[in-house]
């Protein structure tokens, strides 16, 4: 659940420049905090920065003769002056343009030593009002003198476009930033040629392993992806394939609900991988996993050493997570979940009907069941997505829900958080969004699904599995059991 802050409205974000909407919290592009934005001042005026006269104008008729500057360093020794457009060049045999012999008058040195002196000769029509003030360097150590200005942060506007170098190019097997494609991106994340922060790796996450596919994605309002899955396939004792899909979504109101669901959707899955190679019925199996996944985002909200052993309030805002699963094994569809996470069935023939195979743990779903509101009521109200079950250390008690079914035509079995349905909620919704080819490419289906949502608003992190189902025709209708 999120909370609303009362923040400057803003067109734009701080700190990439990227567009917003009203009520963002975050950046989606950078993931910079909107709430931290101070309020912006009604006027920002532009003020003109001008160097001061250094002395009056030189008569035209006469040669340009530097008066001494009116400034002084540290030292009280008056530093010299003169325009950078006038800087002194050199002839074919190095030596300075300021003698009699190249049409120049001598020009008498500033106190305080050398200074650069202006190649401009008599009749020039040069005038020395408004002559901006240059500390040049001094002579290099070696003796050495040398006319160049002290280093810039910005390029001098004088050589820059003459000077502009390419970036160097990233060394081999080191990150590419995927703003200007040849920055190379340093430890914190940010390309050490534009500057743009980088996405994390599980902004977006995609896997395709053999029939079954999975996307996750942050969305475009979340500061960071709080979802996880796994996607695995094993052989039952007989030689047949099982294939596994688990999905988690992670509770924002918790804390580090990003390593609740990481943990969760490892541990469900590494319990599978163990169990059905064995022989045990895969709803069984499912069962067990939700509760090693449960387990797992427990051990998150463990005291470190040396706490108060007696802290009451050591689980309050615990790490915490929903999850869902599928098993295809043989001719069983096994489904599993503790939250609103979801598994929807379409049949390969659209002309077929569709169905959801699970059932939310949340307010909405209380309301439904009790008869006081219908559906469509019950998931317009702003408690509807209050969850009533989850995985965590705070959780008032595991309630781990599964159920076999057996279906009798091919199908796809799409396995999803929220962050998907919210855009396809009831079945026929979700089997308009599915592509017609999925069943044949569903990491193309699951990417297009992901699409969906984001085109939809983004509201929240976006994570779908897709597990294509596979059986002849039997002509008879599906069977089903629910724990």
């Amino acid at each position: 659940m999120s909370q609303s802050h009362q923040q400057p409205a803003l067109s734009k974000c701080p700190g990439c420049e990227e567009p917003l909407d009203a009520g963002d919290l975050f950046c989606g592009a950078c993931g910079y905090d909107l709430s931290a934005v101070p309020a912006r001042p009604g006027d920002r005026p532009t003020m003109a920065i001008t160097v001061p006269p250094a002395g009056p104008a030189a008569p035209a008729a006469e040669a340009v003769r530097w008066p001494a500057a009116a400034e002084t360093d540290s030292s009280d020794v008056p530093a010299p002056v003169h325009r950078p457009a006038d800087l002194p060049g050199t002839d074919s045999g190095g030596r300075p343009l300021t003698g009699p012999e190249h049409g120049q008058e001598p020009v008498p040195e500033p106190i305080g030593g050398p200074g650069p002196v202006s190649a401009a000769g008599p009749g020039s029509g040069a005038e020395s009002s408004a002559v901006p003030v240059r500390h040049d360097d001094r002579a290099a150590q070696d003796g050495a003198e040398h006319a160049g200005d002290f280093a810039l942060a910005a390029p001098d506007p004088r050589t820059a476009e003459h000077a502009a170098a390419a970036p160097a190019a990233p060394a081999a097997g080191a990150k590419v930033c995927v703003a200007c494609r040849s920055g190379r991106v340093d430890p914190d994340g940010y390309c050490e040629n534009c500057g743009h922060a980088q996405p994390r790796e599980r902004d977006h996450m995609e896997q395709e392993l053999g029939s079954v596919a999975a996307v996750s994605d942050r969305g475009l309002r979340h500061h960071r992806n709080e979802d996880s899955f796994a996607v695995s396939s094993t052989s039952l004792p007989d030689g047949s394939p099982a294939v596994v899909a688990i999905v988690c979504d992670g509770v924002s109101s918790a804390s580090r609900p990003d390593e609740a669901s990481a943990a969760a959707a490892s541990a469900a899955n590494e319990s599978l991988l163990a169990s059905l190679p064995r022989g045990t019925h895969p709803q069984q199996a499912m069962h067990e996993a939700i509760v090693a996944a449960s387990e797992a985002v427990n051990a998150l909200a463990q005291e470190p050493a040396g706490a108060m052993e007696h802290d009451a309030h050591r689980h309050q805002n615990a790490p915490a997570c929903t999850l869902v699963g599928a098993i295809m094994a043989g001719e069983l569809l096994i489904v599993g979940w503790v939250g609103d996470s979801r598994v929807y069935w379409v049949p390969e023939d659209r002309t077929q009907p569709t169905a959801r195979l699970t059932e939310d743990d949340s307010w909405a779903a209380q309301m439904v069941a009790a008869g006081l509101m219908n559906e469509a009521e019950a998931y317009a109200d702003e408690r509807a997505h209050a969850i009533t079950g989850w995985l965590g250390a705070d959780a008032y008690e595991l309630e781990p829900h599964t159920a076999a079914f057996k279906p009798d035509r091919p199908g796809l079995v799409v396995v999803c958080t929220d962050g998907l349905w919210n855009y396809a909620e009831s079945a026929e919704e979700m089997a308009a969004a599915v592509p017609a080819d999925a069943q044949q490419h569903p990491l193309r289906g699951a990417q297009v699904l992901v699409g969906h949502a984001l085109d939809g608003g983004g509201h929240d992190n976006v994570t779908v599995a897709l597990v294509p189902f596979a059986v002849r025709p039997q002509g008879a209708g599906s069977a089903c059991e629910t724990v």
